[in-house]
């Protein structure tokens, strides 16, 4: 998500930096540039011209323009405007007893599997929640949300077969959540293909008998424009309270995410970065601004590796690494504790100065070949990698799938690893050859 966008932010503001000087057509040119990305990326187009406005006010001050540093100053000026019109900082839940969400939404917007990342997420934080089928109108949608919330392990209040009567399945599950327990009640609601005054009218039915804290709305961020209008009119009909954007692990061009917030003036309060139950989490709009120009998020992968990585195993892996006892046990332990954080790409893409690698990209099949190279190995092969001969490599390549050479290569490159970990001199020297972050050149 954003890859086009931030490419050409990234080449527009790198020209702009290459200047000693800065003049008011030099900005004038740059926001030109920047205003036609924008609209190529599915801003809406009043937002953009919004937007640039506000920046270029600022950026043509004269303690910009006679800085030391005017490329540098105008890029912070984009950065904290880009963060504003995301929704500046990031805005809680309001989860005051009894803290109730109705999740709304068009079919195919991933409102059921975003109610239930929620309430998986909620779980992770202490809290108890439960999930509600309150739609009615989609067939197997009760099967779905009874089905993840099985897997989330949360309670799920069905609806009897053929019931149609939205209002009294909302009566009916506050009565049974007394029964569960739970501090946090999740709604999810019928759908359309698009936006008709029977959805809405069900909708204001269901919101006036559940009177909840939170309406949030699921947006495919992929959709455009469209996913502008959509928020603009669900939060004329019900008063949205907060938005979901999905699909932000795309490659879509991402502009709603941009426009979404603006046009309704409604925070973008989680985000779905994927289809596992785990990748769903709060939007932080600093965050994803730093992203998208290129300043990485380094708070964001902290978080993940925490969440991720085992402190005891890496521990163990770090000793047997610094003693040059590391086999391939110990590689797919710590291959697997990388993967766990999610996709390698996106991984790296938090890293600062990442997103500046044109055409960069991590083949993820040629991943899975490596960790089945190495899952074909016996026990005692992992331990010992240097019984394996070529008629052992030969075995390992037909069980694996893969060909002799690349099951040659990982053994050879593996090799290396573990001779530069035994040749901890050599190791050190290779690092200080490594350009630091910000200064010295290759």
């Amino acid at each position: 998500m954003f890859s086009q966008l931030s490419d050409k932010l990234q080449d527009i503001f790198k020209d702009l930096r290459g200047h000693g000087t800065i003049s008011e057509t030099n900005v004038n040119d740059a926001l030109r540039l920047v205003r036609l990305a924008l609209l190529e990326a599915d801003v809406h187009f009043q937002v953009a011209k919004d937007f640039i406005a506000k920046v270029k006010s600022k950026a043509l001050g004269q303690e910009v323009l006679r800085s030391i540093t005017p490329g540098q100053q105008i890029v912070k000026i984009f950065h904290d405007e880009l963060t504003q019109l995301l929704g500046g900082d990031i805005e809680p839940l309001n989860l005051k007893k009894p803290a109730r969400i109705m999740i709304v939404g068009l079919h195919g917007a991933g409102k059921t599997s975003s109610a239930a990342k929620l309430a998986f997420l909620l779980k992770k934080q202490g809290k108890s929640p439960l999930l509600v089928a309150c739609d009615l109108q989609r067939p197997a949608a009760v099967d779905q949300l009874s089905q993840l919330a099985e897997k989330v392990g949360v309670p799920v209040f069905r609806p009897e077969a053929g019931q149609r009567d939205v209002v009294k399945v909302g009566l009916e599950s506050l009565e049974w959540a007394e029964t569960q327990g739970a501090n946090v009640q999740i709604f999810d609601t019928a759908g359309r293909l698009e936006i008709d005054q029977p959805l809405v009218e069900e909708l204001k039915r269901l919101r006036d008998v559940l009177q909840p804290q939170e309406i949030l709305l699921v947006c495919d961020a992929a959709t455009g424009q469209q996913a502008v209008n959509v928020a603009t009119h669900f939060h004329e009909a019900l008063g949205l309270t907060g938005l979901i954007l999905t699909k932000l692990d795309g490659d879509a061009r991402g502009g709603a995410a941009l426009s979404m917030r603006e046009v309704t003036q409604r925070p973008i309060k989680f985000a779905g970065v994927g289809e596992k139950i785990d990748q769903f989490e709060p939007f932080y709009p600093e965050r994803l601004a730093g992203r998208i120009l290129g300043m990485g998020d380094v708070i964001s992968l902290v978080e993940r590796a925490a969440e991720s990585i085992d402190e005891e195993e890496a521990a163990r892996l770090e000793k047997k690494m610094r003693t040059a006892s590391f086999d391939f046990n110990d590689f797919l332990a710590q291959f697997k504790m990388l993967r766990r954080m999610g996709p390698l790409e996106n991984i790296l893409g938090m890293l600062p100065g990442m997103g500046n690698l044109k055409g960069f990209s991590v083949d993820e099949k040629q991943l899975s070949r490596i960790e089945a190279i190495v899952l074909s190995m016996t026990p005692s092969e992992r331990k010992s990698p240097h019984i394996l001969n070529a008629r052992r490599r030969q075995r390992i390549a037909r069980g694996s799938g893969t060909s002799v050479t690349e099951v040659n290569t990982l053994f050879q490159r593996f090799s290396q690893m573990r001779k530069l970990m035994k040749n901890a001199g050599q190791l050190k020297k290779m690092l200080a050859r490594v350009p630091r972050a910000g200064g010295g050149g290759m």
